[in-house]
C-alpha cells in the first residue's frame, strides 16, 4: 500500500519511470478508434513509405499518451491529494513508427507552492528503443497541501 503524499511531501528530482510499450498495431488501431484520425500516414504502409517513411507513423498525440502519469505509481501516491492535471505540452522531436517500444519518464522540475495548494511541474521524456530522445514536454498537477 502506497501512502498518500501531499504537496509538501515531493522534491524537485522526483522520477518515475513508466512501463515501457511497444508501439504495435493493436495501439495504433485503438488510437485511430478513440482519435477518429483517420490519415492514412497513421494506418497505410504503402502510402506512408511513398512518404518517404519506414512505416506507419505514430500520430502525436498517442506518442504523448505514453507519458501519462496514471501508468506509473504517481496517482497511487496522490490519491487523496490529487485536484487535476491543469497543463500539458510537447515537442515531437523525432518519429515514432509502428513497433518502435518507448521508454517514458516524468520528472518533478519544479514545485509551486500556494495557500493551500501547489503545483506539481514534471518534464515528460521519452527515448526509443535506440535511446533517442523522441518526446519531451510539461505536465502539470495542482495537489492540496496537508493542512
Amino acid at each position: 500500500m502506497i501512502k498518500n503524499k501531499y504537496f509538501e511531501d515531493f522534491n524537485v528530482g522526483d522520477k518515475y519511470i513508466l512501463p515501457s510499450r511497444t508501439q504495435t498495431s493493436g495501439i495504433f488501431s485503438m488510437f485511430q478508434g478513440v482519435s477518429g484520425d483517420n490519415d492514412p500516414i497513421h494506418y497505410d504502409v504503402e502510402f506512408c513509405k511513398q512518404k518517404g517513411h519506414k512505416n506507419m507513423l505514430a500520430h502525436g498525440l498517442q506518442v504523448m499518451s505514453q507519458t501519462a502519469a496514471g501508468a506509473g505509481i504517481f496517482p497511487s501516491e496522490v490519491r487523496q491529494s490529487l485536484l487535476g492535471m491543469i497543463e500539458i505540452s510537447g515537442k515531437f522531436l523525432k518519429p515514432v513508427y509502428k513497433n518502435d517500444t518507448l521508454y517514458p519518464e516524468l520528472e518533478i522540475i519544479n514545485l509551486i507552492s500556494q495557500k493551500t495548494t501547489g503545483i506539481i511541474e514534471m518534464k515528460s521524456t521519452i527515448l526509443n528503443q535506440f535511446q533517442v530522445l523522441v518526446f519531451e514536454g510539461i505536465q502539470k498537477y495542482l495537489v492540496k497541501k496537508n493542512i
